[in-house]
């Protein structure tokens, strides 16, 4: 196969300029999703039960650091059989449908035309002025089942598979700008279209829903009752006290060494 010679312009008229407007577009993208983005009220009571559960787990994982009636009082506040806050604290079941809320149908909607619409109208356009082109080559051998992802709008059987076209350095540049985003936007950014395309609006929306407290609650009540009390910081005068001891053995010790 004959090795193919690319005109130096290239690199100016076409890569460049495609990854300018790819990075550029995804910094509009970015500040048009803040313009875009509504407030998402917050439910008093979905926050309680969320504190609640994590001082309950911060109990379980360090009440070993308190002492043991602190750690029963703690506990009896949560997991009493008849005063227990898990016990007594029933909340009524949240479903949410998010078809029939008409904010989360609008974040849908705008979520579409921020994600989309740019990908479709940039890529037809990238497709339209720079269609033809063979951009660049990837510096190791490739098989022919990447000739379809490499060189789409290039349709020659004898082109090796190496050699990347246009509009696939489009999309290589759509997925390979995120640690760019990342570092001029932050990590939590919305220019990167890759992860806007792989979050579907509805499993968004069906993320989204409210967890059941009431089933959160008897768990956490269950993993809490097994739990006992192990003061870690018994004997810890005797270990201070010995201390400056075990220190001066240890540097008299080396002082001897030192001298013989």
């Amino acid at each position: 196969m004959a090795e193919i010679l690319l005109d130096p312009d290239i690199r100016i008229w076409v890569i460049l300029p495609i990854v300018l407007i790819t990075f550029f577009v995804g910094l509009i993208r970015h500040h048009v999703v803040l313009l875009l983005q509504s407030d998402k009220k917050v439910d008093p009571e979905q926050v309680t039960d969320s504190q609640i559960l994590i001082k309950s787990r911060l109990l379980r994982e360090n009440g070993s650091h308190i002492p043991k009636e602190s750690f029963l009082a703690r506990k009896h506040y949560f997991n009493n059989s008849q005063t227990g806050f898990f016990k007594v604290t029933k909340r009524k079941p949240r479903v949410q449908n998010p078809m029939g809320d008409p904010t989360m149908m609008m974040d849908m909607m705008k979520g579409n035309l921020t994600n989309i619409l740019p990908m479709i109208v940039i890529g037809s356009w990238i497709n339209w002025t720079f269609s033809g082109f063979v951009t660049t080559k990837v510096p190791f051998p490739l098989t022919l089942r990447f000739k379809p992802m490499l060189q789409r709008g290039v349709e020659l059987t004898t082109l090796d598979a190496s050699w990347v076209s246009s509009m696939s350095w489009y999309f290589l540049n759509v997925f390979g700008l995120r640690s760019m985003y990342a570092l001029v936007l932050g990590a939590d950014n919305s220019a990167d279209q890759s992860r806007a395309m792989m979050q579907d609006p509805m499993v968004s929306g069906a993320m989204a829903m409210a967890p059941d407290s009431n089933k959160a609650f008897k768990g956490e009540w269950e993993a809490l009752q097994i739990v006992d009390h192990h003061w870690s910081l018994d004997n810890v005068e005797e270990q201070l006290l010995a201390t400056p001891a075990r220190l001066s053995d240890s540097s008299s010790a080396y002082v001897k060494d030192k001298k013989v």
